[in-house]
């Protein structure tokens, strides 16, 4: 005899008479009932108390299980044994007494050949989500939406003992039948149909004995009346692909990030230092799961300065050649590398080292796999009905409807449930574009304006609004990111005066612009210093992130050091004047894994990052450089606290030409300014006068050309006094030493 670890073992009292009569029950009901193709089969199975009563005044209740193939079955009650009779084909069924009114509490004893299982009956139990769930799900306001759907492991205290189980539910508003297969029923559903839940488009089962780590889908009778089998929506936890069932889970870590979170949530991170640290996790180094990973990310991008990593997407998606960006689980982090909670020690560690974690997410779209979102119930329920709004022409996926409630719950929730329940302190949200035009990437022809006759998606831009909205509200101190392309007004502006709602928006006209400029050779250069200086007209538009991204080190574009004009030595010197100008131009800074020591190949995501080059001093001295430059950025408030204030930036010279160089300073609220010099030409400017903003004595505190970066050495390693000589846009002036391709930071002593 094999118990159930759910349930306690079978009491031995005696059995109690039942009366021969119980309810009847319509063939046809019984028949949908045994084949699990019945959209409510609680009204059948479990207890149900009879109408009426006895002569002798007691109470009866009519109890059917499905056990098919059983030898035997038994109702095992606080009172002792009932045995049941077979009905149909599965059914059996039995009368117990119902004192009060209620059935009693009961297990099911079932004989398979000369083998007894004592096993708890899931269709005693009443709906796991209640009026309230079932009205803010189909109203699109359910901001907890992972409590109620998926699978959430339970553990409920009866007479007869603690019960622990799963509680299933899913949103299959056109099936017919849903039922939950798995690997604790031999992939065989009909004993674990689910009921659907009012006119919510939810159904739902609880299976007790189900646990942590076993593996389910769902198989759902759809319309036309065939089966399909669907991967959880809601699943926080998958297979490891390319395998695809969902994985039931239940977070059990430990958080030891408590003064980072408290913190955290006093910040206002838009108005601090922000340096970024891309990670593709699985070619970072080849090999490492996220327990791997985490001390060794922590310890390196510590040591390199960085205030914060950002994950490449996480959530689970099939095809590791996407890099992520074609989503099937939104809710899991993959498997590839762990289970959630090992996800959660990543994030945690990197928290106790100081290290904020930006992700990115893809709300824009997901791929048509069979097994996952694609016509989920066998109609178009992610994705919008009409392929003018519900597919994209140039990636082969699908679009969310964003103007069905459920759908639009389904997004906002997700984001909130990465910053909540894996304390994620941003997303990045991919491809903002896409969402906000009706004819991105479309013919004449093959798209239809709104209702006021525009080209703007307005269901997608409420759906960025409202997820915005909801993030900030629900965990002040993260960034909500919007990776747009465009021009489109007001992404970082407030959701109160009509903007997305956005914290800060990556920068994508300073890097096609900067990378232009840097891919001429220097000697071409002053024909293009307009496309140089330009990036400053539009740098307080929005609040900009600087990005130089994966996107710009794949497909043929080389890597940053392959961008670069010249000789080894010119290509290392363009590499750091790049960065050098980056850290002191207005914006938040990103640079892409492997960036940061001057990678020389296209990065590959089945591979590793190119680690033996630090075996090269010259990668070494610009990985050093990196670090230097995000200590310096960090110290002084001028260069990132009035970022996206025209306040904070002046240009004191942008018309030399003739040299290639330009001089800027940035201002913080107090302290004091930052003098940068770029020159982007292939050689030096000794006695270059430079204007200043004020007199008093001045010190060289970075550059770019110093020999321990691996420059040519020219700097300026002595203090120099202001000369009251106006220059450019100076009211002082001081003759300097200019480096070749280097940049060079000035500050004023006693400020």
């Amino acid at each position: 005899m094999s118990t159930d670890k759910s349930i306690p073992a079978a009491p031995t009292s005696p059995a109690v008479e039942a009366p021969p009569s119980r309810a009847a029950v319509a063939g046809d009901l019984l028949n949908a009932i045994a084949h699990g193709t019945h959209y409510d089969p609680h009204t059948v199975l479990g207890a149900h108390v009879l109408a009426g009563q006895s002569k002798d005044g007691r109470r009866w209740a009519s109890v059917r299980v499905l056990r098919p193939l059983a030898a035997k079955v038994e109702l095992v009650t606080a009172a002792g044994r009932v045995p049941m009779q077979h009905e149909h084909e599965g059914i059996w069924v039995t009368v117990i007494p119902a004192p009060d009114g209620k059935a009693p509490e009961y297990f099911v004893a079932v004989t398979y050949g000369d083998t007894e299982t004592i096993i708890d009956d899931g269709y005693r139990y009443l709906p796991t989500l209640g009026e309230l769930d079932e009205h803010l799900i189909k109203e699109g306001r359910h901001e907890e939406l992972w409590r109620v759907l998926g699978a959430n492991v339970k553990e409920f205290s009866t007479g007869l003992g603690p019960v622990r189980g799963t509680a299933f539910a899913v949103w299959a508003p056109s099936a017919k039948a849903v039922r939950v297969i798995g690997d604790f029923n031999g992939w065989d559903g009909r004993g674990h149909a689910m009921r659907v839940l009012g006119s919510s488009g939810v159904w739902e089962v609880f299976v007790p004995g189900v646990e942590s780590g076993m593996t389910y889908k769902y198989e759902i009778l759809t319309a036309d009346g065939s089966w399909v089998r669907k991967a959880d929506p809601m699943a926080r936890y998958t297979e490891v692909p390319p395998l695809t069932a969902s994985r039931v889970t239940e977070d059990t870590y430990e958080w030891s990030d408590d003064k980072w979170m408290d913190k955290r949530a006093e910040t206002n991170p838009h108005g601090e230092a922000l340096s970024v640290y891309e990670v593709h996790l699985g070619s970072w180094r080849e090999g490492l799961n996220y327990r791997d990973a985490a001390h060794e990310l922590a310890e390196y991008v510590s040591g390199l300065g960085f205030t914060h990593v950002e994950f490449m997407p996480l959530a689970e998606h099939p095809f590791g050649g996407s890099w992520g960006y074609q989503v099937t689980s939104y809710y899991a982090p993959t498997s590839r590398f762990g289970d959630p909670n090992d996800f959660r020690f990543l994030v945690d560690t990197l928290h106790q080292a100081g290290i904020g974690v930006i992700l990115d997410w893809v709300p824009a779209h997901f791929p048509k796999d069979d097994f996952a979102l694609a016509r989920f119930d066998g109609s178009a329920l992610y994705e919008h009905p009409d392929p003018f709004l519900g597919e994209h022409p140039d990636w082969g996926t699908l679009i969310f409807n964003f103007g069905r409630n459920e759908v639009r719950n389904f997004l906002v929730a997700n984001a909130s449930y990465w910053l909540e329940e894996f304390h994620i302190d941003g997303l990045r949200v991919d491809a903002v574009a896409s969402m906000l035009y009706l004819d991105y990437s479309r013919n004449d022809g093959e798209w239809r304006p709104n209702v006021n006759g525009g080209r703007e998606n307005l269901e997608a831009i409420a759906f960025l609004q409202e997820a915005n909205a909801t993030a900030y509200r629900r965990s002040p101190g993260i960034l909500m990111i919007a990776e747009e392309s465009t021009a489109f007004p007001g992404v970082t502006a407030p959701t109160s005066t009509g903007g997305l709602g956005f914290g800060l928006k990556w920068n994508m006209g300073w890097m096609n612009d900067t990378l232009r400029y840097v891919e001429e050779s220097p000697i071409n250069r002053r024909y293009h210093h307009s496309v140089l200086t330009n990036t400053i007209n539009y740098a307080f538009s929005e609040q900009y992130l600087l990005p130089l991204s994966h996107d710009e080190v794949v497909h043929g574009k080389g890597s940053i050091f392959g961008k670069m004009p010249g000789d080894e030595w010119q290509k290392f010197a363009g590499v750091r004047s790049l960065y050098a100008y980056q850290w002191a131009h207005p914006g938040k800074n990103l640079l892409f894994m492997g960036s940061e020591f001057a990678q020389r190949g296209e990065w590959r995501e089945g591979g590793s990052l190119e680690w033996g080059s630090l075996n090269d001093p010259r990668h070494a001295q610009v990985q050093s450089m990196v670090s230097d430059l995000n200590a310096i950025y960090r110290d002084e408030r001028a260069l990132w606290e009035q970022d996206f204030s025209g306040a904070g930036f002046r240009w004191l010279e942008y018309n030399d030409v003739d040299h290639n160089t330009v001089v800027f300073a940035r201002f913080g609220v107090e302290g004091p300014p930052v003098v940068v010099v770029a020159n982007f030409a292939g050689n030096p400017h000794e006695d270059y006068r430079i204007p200043l903003p004020h007199g008093g004595m001045w010190r060289e505190v970075f550059n770019s050309d110093d020999l321990a970066y691996g420059g040519s050495g020219v700097t300026n390693p002595h203090e120099f006094p202001a000369q009251d000589i106006t220059w450019g846009d100076g009211t002082h002036s001081a003759s300097v030493r200019v480096p070749p391709l280097g940049v060079a930071y000035f500050m004023p002593l006693g400020r």
